[in-house]
């Protein structure tokens, strides 16, 4: 991390990306390309979640340890509701099916639900950050 960007203004540049993936996946679903639709919509949900872990100056190179992490110092501690962990368990799966199943075939229903999710996290996240900002 630059050395110039405050924890606080790279949890907030993390959070932009995911806006942007959300985005992407919005475009995708929209033109009914739901393979990569969902993909988006995964790394929507990741970079906020890493965007929360920049907080702490927390980061882990694989997935499975990000999702870990913030399941265990974030949901189990109720700063995020429960519900949430399903749903990014779920978008999880959706994502590594159309990305590595050739005989995946998402559907408009199933995509839309991940898009929701990735927006729904955004909100929570966002709402998160705000709030941390005014505790310093």
């Amino acid at each position: 991390m630059d050395k110039n960007i405050t924890v606080s203004g790279f949890a907030k540049y993390r959070l932009e990306r995911a806006k942007q993936d959300l985005s992407d996946a919005e475009f995708s679903y929209k033109h009914k390309r739901y393979l990569n639709a969902n993909n988006r919509a995964y790394y929507s949900i990741f970079h906020a979640i890493k965007a929360v872990l920049a907080l702490e100056r927390v980061d882990f190179k694989r997935h499975k340890d990000v999702l870990a992490y913030f399941n265990q110092h974030y949901i189990k501690t109720e700063k995020f509701p429960k519900i949430i962990s399903k749903k990014i368990s779920q978008a999880s799966k959706v994502r590594e099916d159309s990305d590595y199943d050739d005989e995946f075939i998402p559907t408009d229903e199933e995509t839309k639900i991940q898009i929701d999710t990735a927006r729904e996290l955004i909100e929570l996240v966002n709402k998160y950050l705000n709030e941390y900002g005014t505790k310093k």
